[in-house]
């Protein structure tokens, strides 16, 4: 991975441990050439980088959804609060201009294009094949598996999907997106290797 910009992503605000994403990197790269990466849950760009890393070693292309208004452990009285990423107009999470300015300081706006909305929302009219699903939105029970609905159908045979904060453990976190493994297990995908909480899998059906 280039250095000046795995610097850049681990300077990111964001949830992404440097060895998690440097997995995140290995996968992305292997995307075909000219392929799509798909990911879930943006916050302020921090994944997106090693994404976008990933994509220009392997001549592929990054979506980013998000609807930038802070999943439920980011709202206020939530351990993962960050006030400084409240909009003062409206007192809402407004992540959106912390993004642009990630993006733009990396300079990877030429990979990376940003998609405003819901994902189960913007998953409904998506119709272009995926190479890498990255999955990594709101960690509810109901979200997490609304992602996975919306999105794991456009995964292209032999495509990956990655799957963040997986903690089979209920004691290391919560369990929505382990669950969300365990049906992925279940509908046509194999686990290929297990990074922190980050788990890479295989479409194979």
């Amino acid at each position: 991975m280039d250095a000046a910009l795995r610097e850049l992503a681990e300077a990111a605000t964001g949830f992404m441990p440097p060895d998690e994403g440097a997995s995140l990197y290995k996968a992305a790269a292997g995307v075909p050439a000219g392929g799509l990466i798909l990911e879930v849950g943006t916050y302020c760009g921090k994944s997106t980088l090693y994404l976008a890393a990933g994509a220009r070693t392997a001549s592929a292309r990054v979506v980013t959804v998000d609807h930038h208004r802070g999943s439920e452990e980011n709202q206020p009285g939530w351990e993962y609060h960050d006030s400084s990423l409240v909009d003062p107009r409206t007192g809402r999470m407004d992540t959106l201009p912390y993004l642009r300015r990630t993006l733009e300081n990396a300079h990877v706006e030429d990979v990376v294009t940003a998609v405003i909305g819901r994902s189960e929302q913007v998953g409904r009219w998506w119709t272009t094949p995926v190479g890498l699903l990255f999955l990594d939105g709101g960690h509810t029970e109901a979200q997490a598996q609304a992602d996975y609905e919306a999105w794991a159908g456009h995964v292209a045979p032999g495509g990956a999907l990655l799957i963040h904060d997986v903690f089979p453990d209920p004691a290391d976190g919560g369990q929505a997106p382990y669950h969300v493994l365990l049906r992925a297990l279940d509908e046509g995908f194999r686990e290929e290797s297990v990074t922190g909480s980050l788990r890479v899998l295989r479409r194979v059906d």
